[in-house]
């Protein structure tokens, strides 16, 4: 970390997430941007050890992690890189498969921490530690693994907490699962192919999925989930404060699921001005 960055101890986040509403017990889904809370006293493990120990063993940890060097655009690549990677790309193993750096660097220290459970769809993959850790992530839906039965279905159902640690508004993956349950006609999908282990061997398998790139629909600002996010906020819903030195923010998971369906519905059906 740079030296121009504020200090920042475990004691501190510790404190900092205590008053913004991170308590014993809770199962908290987390987007962070590590640089965004400052130079941290003993590295980005410390993050993780702060939330675990003030959520204690019968909290929960979530993170969605993805997959690194993913195949999600397969089909936008050409002849010559598909038939590279149908010839020799690793199938992908929820025990060993890295996750996804772009993520955040506290995506591959939770999946390889003691304990973590890792959820076995490719491109939506989350891992879990602590209590509920094993359910959230156990049987995770391979098609529309954004909605129902999934660990953000779930993580609404179990009374989660979503918490921007630093990251911007618009990185919230629950509105994923918003966007699949909103009734919206036309909504746009995509479809990508993963290699898989089944029954030991490696199988290429077609995966499909709500559009979770480019949006369901157009509209006359791409950026909706901020938008969403902030009327959310807004309406006085939500916690809000510094982490650190980063903006952060504590929603109840349920709640801003419900928002956003209703805001989507009344919102995104509208087209593009």
């Amino acid at each position: 970390m740079s030296p121009e960055l504020p200090l920042v101890t475990k004691s501190q986040l510790i404190h900092d997430l205590s008053s913004l509403g991170v308590a014993p017990g809770q199962t908290i889904m987390l987007h962070v941007s590590v640089r965004a809370i400052g130079w941290i006293v003993g590295g980005p493990d410390v993050v993780l050890q702060a939330l675990l120990d003030l959520l204690t063993p019968a909290g929960t940890l979530m993170k969605y992690i993805g997959w690194e060097d993913d195949t999600d655009d397969f089909y936008q690549w050409s002849p010559e890189q598909q038939a590279v990677y149908l010839a020799e790309r690793p199938p992908f193993d929820p025990q060993t498969s890295r996750a996804y750096r772009r993520w955040s660097i506290l995506s591959e220290y939770l999946r390889t921490r003691p304990g973590a459970y890792r959820s076995a769809n490719p491109g939506a993959s989350m891992v879990a530690v602590g209590g509920k850790a094993q359910w959230l992530t156990e049987n995770h839906p391979l098609q529309f693994g954004y909605g129902p039965g999934s660990p953000l279905a779930k993580l609404c159902e179990g009374g989660g907490h979503i918490l921007m640690l630093g990251a911007p508004l618009d990185t919230i993956t629950m509105l994923h699962y918003a966007e699949h349950m909103a009734a919206i006609p036309n909504k746009r999908m995509f479809k990508y192919r993963a290699p898989l282990l089944v029954g030991g061997q490696r199988t290429w398998v077609d995966i499909e999925e709500f559009d979770t790139s480019s949006g369901i629909v157009d509209w006359k600002d791409e950026d909706y989930f901020a938008i969403i996010a902030q009327a959310f906020l807004g309406a006085g819903n939500g916690n809000s404060g510094l982490i650190g030195a980063a903006q952060s923010y504590l929603f109840d998971a349920a709640a801003l699921f419900k928002f956003a369906v209703q805001w989507m519905e009344q919102n995104l059906v509208i087209g593009k001005e």
